[in-house]
């Protein structure tokens, strides 16, 4: 490694505990750990763990600790194993994580995508396991979602992904390059990346204030293959940026991010929208796709490429057919800017406009996380066992914000916002 790098690697390490996880002093570091991308972090990312374990101890952490796992067993297991067995899961792992989690310390999950690892894998198959797995990891999903603990989530190169995302460049140049990729979108090359990191906050918040200040009725979003109202509950609330533990620590979970979102309204999507990007759903590649929608449920849908994989998703249950979130992210997004597809939702969804099928987040409605199951649903909000983003922005889209008056106001033209922070 050069020294260069060798010093943008300890800069990308300072922003994931510093501004990521704002870890504090005596807090224990899990990194890696169960979840349904994987089951521990792979060990090509053992030299940025390394790295992220000594600065974690020089800020005063308790105690580092690593879940590794070969992610080549999932897909041995999907194909050799019983499939009556796939219920089963290691207890250790989960307890691992649960404990970090109800302590309130911190938790890292490095994701190094391996985008054809589950290639030539029967969906049906992988579906079961995740709906399983999903039920095991519940009490660790409820303390994420309720901020319980300071948890970051980053992306790190390998060379599988590397030739997946620049194959027209030499083999051994394509893993370096997809590291200054991600230094860039991350912000690693400005002088000063922590400063340049609180920001960027800033603005995004300064964004969700403004949004949540107009309490828009429903968006509307325009472009030549797309015509799509959605509806937004009352007392929705626009996030985006940082957020707050329940004991204090504002942290950011994901790096990179660009988004501004809230829920919208189940029972209010009209209209059809044809996604933008491709997106890799367990091996499955779906493009070009094109949704209808009436009353908030998709009532057709059809894909260029993979449409049996994306109808096998939205009746996965009631809530997959449903929207859980929408996303404003500007076209001239560092993640856009590089012309290419990650295939990782983690930072595809920072390149556009997008929405997602399925959960809701609790946060993103007035009082949300209280509410119980029936409650949530009743205020508009949306109840599955998935959360799929679908990127759906381009330098052609338009979107305005309807008030309750059903007058409009611009809010986006050409995929650029058009009022100042």
């Amino acid at each position: 490694m050069s020294s260069e790098f060798e010093k943008k690697l300890e800069k990308y390490a300072e922003v994931i505990l510093k501004v990521g996880l704002n870890l504090q002093p005596k807090q224990r570091l899990l990194i890696g750990g169960p979840s349904v991308l994987h089951d521990g972090i792979s060990f090509d990312t053992a030299p940025l763990v390394r790295i992220i374990a000594k600065k974690a101890y020089e800020m005063g952490a308790s105690l580092v600790d690593v879940i590794w796992a070969d992610e080549q067993l999932r897909p041995i297991r999907y194909k050799h194993g019983s499939k009556k067995t796939l219920r089963l899961y290691p207890k250790w792992r989960v307890d691992a994580k649960l404990d970090i989690a109800q302590a309130g310390d911190a938790s890292l999950d490095i994701f190094s995508p391996k985008p054809d690892l589950l290639e030539g894998v029967e969906l049906s198959v992988i579906f079961k396991f995740q709906l399983f797995l999903l039920k095991h990891l519940k009490p660790i999903s409820e303390l994420v979602h309720k901020f319980g603990f300071n948890w970051h989530l980053i992306a790190t190169p390998n060379q599988a992904w590397a030739d997946k995302i620049l194959p027209n460049i030499p083999s051994h140049e394509r893993v370096q390059k997809l590291w200054e990729i991600i230094f860039e979108m991350c912000r690693i090359n400005e002088e000063n990346p922590i400063s340049a990191w609180q920001k960027h906050d800033e603005n995004l918040k300064k964004r969700c204030n403004y949004l949540n200040g107009k309490q828009y009725k429903a968006l509307k979003f325009k472009s030549p293959e797309t015509n799509l109202t959605i509806g937004l509950p009352k007392d929705h609330l626009w996030e985006g940026g940082s957020v707050v533990t329940t004991s204090g620590v504002k942290f950011q979970p994901n790096i990179p991010t660009e988004e501004v979102f809230t829920l919208p309204n189940k029972d209010q999507v009209d209209g059809f929208v044809k996604t933008t990007k491709a997106v890799l759903i367990e091996g499955q590649i779906i493009e070009d796709i094109v949704f209808k929608f009436s009353k908030g449920r998709i009532i057709e849908v059809n894909a260029k490429i993979g449409d049996k994989t994306i109808n096998s998703i939205i009746n996965i249950d009631e809530g997959a057919r449903r929207l859980g979130e929408v996303a404003l992210v500007p076209h001239n997004s560092p993640i856009s800017q590089t012309g290419l597809l990650f295939y990782n939702l983690l930072i595809d969804e920072n390149a556009s406009n997008h929405i997602a099928l399925g959960q809701a987040y609790r946060n993103s409605l007035k009082n949300g996380i209280a509410l119980n199951d029936e409650e949530f649903m009743a205020a508009g909000g949306n109840n599955s066992s998935i959360h799929l983003d679908l990127m759906i922005g381009s330098g052609e889209m338009n979107v305005d914000g309807i008030l309750e008056d059903q007058t409009t106001e611009p809010i986006m033209r050409n995929g650029e916002w058009v009022f100042e922070v």
